[in-house]
């Protein structure tokens, strides 16, 4: 059990959903960071980048990922029950490195829809004192929803710099370089990513605040409040639309038209103004729907935020449709519109996953699970046998989402493991994780996970036997973990 005082504050949470990162400092002793650093100087001089055995290779590092303080921060933005992704590196920063470029991670693979909502975090872990010439990692902040880049003054370059032990948690969307090392030192960065496991119920921080307010510190250039709000209440466990406020005709006819001819700033306060209308603003539907693709990617985020909460009883069929628009930053953004849409856009959607178009099926895949409506299962698990990969990547992630459907879920899940494409097949395992004790009819379909030619299918599976934990996935794990375990003593100069 973590205590609250482990848990963000209200204004670190604020931060995060807006600036996309927080800094803490684990409560461990200096000298574990040093004999971390030591470890990692030896292995990688010796025998090359560790990479995903990190952990068996200096098991001490473990010590900083169970500290309450870095606990409490994954529970804060992931949810109590996160995992620890097997994928795990460390970046070594060499001396004269002229620094790396600017780049968001994948997610093994492509053609995933970005969560805005945070189903991923990462953390970047410097055992070593690192000043700024000495080339910490560098964050954009407020980029984590973006997929381009603005290349304007909306960029800020933050370095992560900080005295041993600081850890920088971010949102795994964020914009990150490696910056140039000056010294003729080595500087190390661990780098470990974390997935959330269900759905939030409610907020899991030292929650004070019920809504959404302004943030105390710096924010980030591009005032996104209408999505900041909503990714808040969906941090809090909460999905009802707020009542809505009353508007003049002047006004709305006023932010219409800086919705169309009006500056970058103008059209993003715009679409701020018309989010918090709710049903008041049913006028501006065509306008937000028209600026999904404004030029300025924030300008078009704010836009489906705001559709999202104008939308409520109406027919959502014009977004749907947008989902087979030309542009792929339009289908995504219509995809968030319908996604904050919420469940009233349920049945609409369900009847579109029979649409001719890929974009269609892919993007109400994606967005019905992130809607979590149970009664979306059985349509979803239909598309198990579409032509496309990107459509039946998005229904195994779906499934795994959706709450109490898993007589459905998880025969389909266990289905998806012969897929060819193997990010189904390890999205399928995450997802099975991801249900847990109710996914217990898997555990043969996960023993031949275990064998899988995929090193991520191979850890998702370790994973969901263990989230499972009847007596016969233990005695599975258990069998599999003892013939896979690796002695981290054991090198070319000592092999016994």
């Amino acid at each position: 059990m973590i205590g609250k005082e482990n848990l963000f504050t209200d204004e670190q949470m604020k931060q995060f959903i807006a600036n996309g990162y927080v800094i803490i400092k684990p409560n461990v002793p200096t000298s574990l960071h040093q004999t971390i650093c030591e470890k990692l100087e030896e292995v990688v001089a010796k025998e090359g980048n560790p990479g995903n055995n990190l952990l068996p290779r200096i098991p001490e590092v473990q010590e900083v990922f169970d500290d309450p303080v870095v606990r409490g921060a994954f529970t804060s933005v992931v949810g109590p029950n996160y995992i620890m992704h097997p994928h795990r590196h460390p970046h070594h920063n060499g001396p004269g490195s002229k620094g790396g470029g600017w780049h968001k991670d994948s997610y093994w693979g492509y053609g995933k829809v970005r969560n805005h909502r945070c189903w991923w975090a990462m953390a970047f872990y410097f055992p070593q004192d690192t000043p700024i010439e000495m080339g910490p990692t560098a964050v954009m902040p407020g980029t984590h929803y973006y997929l381009s880049r603005n290349n304007d003054v909306s960029e800020v370059k933050f370095p992560a710099c900080g005295e041993a032990g600081t850890m920088i948690i971010i949102h795994y969307d964020m914009w990150h370089q490696a910056t140039a090392n000056l010294t003729e030192k080595n500087r190390f960065m661990l780098k470990f990513e974390f997935a959330r496991m269900q759905l939030p119920a409610e907020p899991t921080w030292n929650n004070q605040q019920e809504n959404w307010q302004s943030i105390e510190g710096p924010e980030p250039a591009n005032d996104q409040t209408v999505m900041w709000e909503h990714l808040w209440d969906w941090l809090s466990g909460k999905n009802v639309k707020k009542a809505p406020i009353q508007v003049n005709e002047k006004e709305l006819s006023q932010w219409i038209t800086a919705l169309r001819i009006g500056t970058q700033p103008e059209r993003l306060e715009a679409t701020n103004k018309l989010g918090q209308l709710g049903e008041n603003g049913k006028e501006a539907i065509p306008t937000l729907i028209d600026i999904l693709g404004d030029p300025s990617e924030p300008v078009g985020l704010n836009a489906a935020y705001a559709l999202g909460n104008i939308i409520d009883q109406e027919s959502v069929s014009p977004l749907i449709e947008t989902l087979n628009h030309d542009s792929e930053a339009v289908r995504r953004h219509a995809a968030y519109a319908l996604t904050s849409v919420g469940p009233s856009a349920t049945l609409e959607l369900i009847d579109s996953l029979t649409h001719e178009s890929d974009h269609v099926r892919a993007n109400v895949a994606y967005v019905l699970g992130e809607i979590g409506s149970s009664n979306s299962a059985s349509a979803l698990a239909k598309l198990l046998d579409d032509d496309s990969v990107v459509v039946r990547r998005n229904v195994v992630e779906s499934l795994g989402i959706i709450p109490n459907s898993f007589d459905i879920s998880v025969p389909t899940l266990v289905k998806a493991l012969e897929d060819s494409d193997k990010q189904i097949r390890f999205t399928s395992v995450l997802s099975l994780a991801r249900i847990g004790p109710d996914a217990e009819d898997a555990i043969p379909a996960l023993q031949g996970a275990l064998k899988d030619e995929d090193r991520y299918v191979r850890g998702y599976a370790v994973e969901a036997l263990k989230q499972i934990g009847s007596s016969e996935s233990k005695e599975i794990l258990l069998d599999f973990l003892m013939t896979m375990r690796w002695c981290p003593s054991t090198t070319r100069e000592s092999t016994f």
